[in-house]
């Protein structure tokens, strides 16, 4: 399985990713993302079997200051670039409301 992230502050939430996909039966859990914070890396790199990350920086204070623009995504956008994709995993259904 991978998972991916859009940057690890405190690689808290990563953790808890990456437990939660072994629980779930993963034989092998990658962890990708663009920034990652180097004190989370050293954590998450015993967790999972390889971290795959563009930047380290010593100090990462917010993932936010790494992109041009880090406006919030919708949850009808993501829906939409789901149903666009061809990979054929079955249906995505609006949950209701």
């Amino acid at each position: 399985m991978i998972i991916v992230d859009d940057g690890i502050a405190t690689g808290a939430t990563m953790r808890a990713a990456v437990q939660a996909a072994r629980w779930r039966g993963a034989a092998r859990v990658v962890v990708a993302a663009p920034v990652a914070a180097r004190e989370s890396l050293a954590l998450l790199r015993c967790e999972a079997d390889d971290v795959v990350v563009v930047l380290e920086p010593d100090h990462l204070f917010a993932v936010g200051s790494f992109y041009q623009d880090f406006s919030p995504t919708t949850d009808d956008a993501v829906l939409a670039l789901l149903r666009a994709q061809p990979f054929g995993h079955g249906h995505i259904e609006e949950e209701p409301t």
